[in-house]
């Protein structure tokens, strides 16, 4: 089965580009808008040998998963255009949702399949992560900001040793292919990216990544330039920080780091 774009992405003028294997789908983005593309465009692939992810730790794709990336040149200061995560958190999850819904209509099933998100940008099924989103930006000649958002879903394996427990959508029951699940993909990024707008929209994208944010309101430890805050997670304010409130009561912003949560709050701050 050949990747293809959902026909909602096509009709708001989505471009595509497929590959049977690559380094890197972000790499490859970032290579074309340097070259003068401007999108928007997916580059997919179901096998990727070199990407990365967050701390520039690896994230390699084995021959199965899903490894994509949007080019979308936006009109928004590099703070705002970073919000845009929050939007393919937000269409990441509505797609895992629909296909996991039909894949158990198909098998008879009936169990519902329940996904969260984790600040900054982990889908996580339960307790374990399922996929990752990294952003990378870059200025382009008259044209504003080159932003890139890597989606990286693990379809049919999941790594281990990872800091987050991972898993895949195989181990939970769902068996789908990649290509199944970027045709969805393509189409719930159109519709939460329209919403997005330009970053003019983040007021209804942070309230609906609230309702599916995970750890919300529990202990949580934030690992950060060689600190730890720890606390309570409050919640996100308008910038996508999260607001950690601390256990003498101030509320403390984190733009960046690493969250544990719960019962693994304290082993993360140890």
């Amino acid at each position: 089965m050949a990747f293809t774009l959902g026909h909602r992405a096509i009709s708001a003028g989505y471009r595509l580009a497929a590959f049977d294997h690559v380094g890197s789908t972000n790499a490859e983005a970032l290579s074309r808008a340097r070259d003068g593309e401007r999108g928007p465009m997916w580059f997919v692939t179901s096998e990727q040998t070199a990407g990365r992810g967050r701390r520039h730790r690896p994230w390699i794709a084995p021959r199965g998963n899903l490894a994509s990336s949007i080019l979308e040149t936006v009109d928004a200061s590099p703070a705002v255009a970073a919000t845009l995560g929050f939007a393919a958190g937000l269409a990441l999850e509505a797609a895992l949702q629909k296909i996991s819904i039909e894949a158990s209509q198909r098998s008879a099933g009936s169990d519902d399949m329940k996904f969260s998100l984790k600040w900054p940008n982990d889908v996580l099924a339960g307790q374990r992560k399922l996929a990752g989103i990294l952003l990378e930006a870059e200025s382009v000649p008259g044209a504003g900001l080159a932003v890139v958002v890597g989606i990286g879903t693990n379809v049919v394996a999941a790594p281990e040793g990872t800091p987050t427990p991972a898993t895949s959508l195989a181990a939970l029951g769902v068996h789908i292919g990649a290509e199944e699940l970027f045709a969805t993909l393509s189409d719930s990024w159109t519709e939460f990216r329209a919403i997005w707008d330009q970053g003019h929209g983040f007021g209804e994208i942070r309230r609906r990544w609230l309702e599916r944010a995970a750890g919300l309101g529990q202990r949580v430890a934030v690992q950060a330039g060689g600190a730890t805050v720890e606390g309570t997670f409050d919640t996100i304010d308008d910038t996508g920080c999260m607001m950690v409130r601390t256990f003498s009561g101030e509320r403390v912003p984190i733009s960046a780091g690493d969250v544990y949560f719960g019962s693994t709050a304290s082993v993360g701050a140890a």
